[in-house]
């Protein structure tokens, strides 16, 4: 609300080059928004598919989780506007790859009720596998 007051202020002032670079940067914190909200929504799709994957089950929970997981990111993503996307794949695969460990660290705790280290628990499935399954669903739901 800060930077709405003082943009209104350079704009009675005409001082339009600091109103410009104010816009900019309430821009850039948009997006850094709803690059935080897709990266929390990748760390839950992600913990879901390894435990799918490590405990070779699955129950209507961790689908309703990662369901929803791809839907919110697609949501999140979307330009409602312009169309289009905020993070195309290469960005979405980054935010897998930095995603991962945190998923990772978290299935330790939930996935065969915690008796596995991350280093024991990665031997029971292909990580690469995961983020393209990842990938996959969230680039099915960009094109619907």
């Amino acid at each position: 609300m800060e930077e709405l007051l003082e943009l209104k202020e350079y704009l009675e002032q005409q001082r339009y080059a600091e109103a410009l670079a104010l816009i900019g940067e309430m821009e850039e914190m948009s997006r850094d928004d709803k690059i935080n909200k897709i990266y929390s929504y990748t760390v839950i799709l992600l913990l879901h598919l390894i435990k799918q994957q490590a405990e070779k089950r699955s129950t209507r929970s961790w689908e309703f989780s990662i369901w929803n997981a791809a839907h919110e990111i697609q949501r999140i993503n979307k330009r409602r506007k312009t169309g289009g996307h905020y993070l195309e794949s290469a960005d979405l695969v980054e935010i897998l790859d930095e995603a991962f460990p945190t998923a990772l660290k978290k299935a330790t705790l939930e996935a065969f009720e915690g008796r596995y280290e991350a280093e024991q628990l990665i031997s029971f499935f292909d990580p690469e596998r995961i983020k393209q399954q990842a990938l996959d669903m969230l680039l099915q739901e960009q094109s619907q």
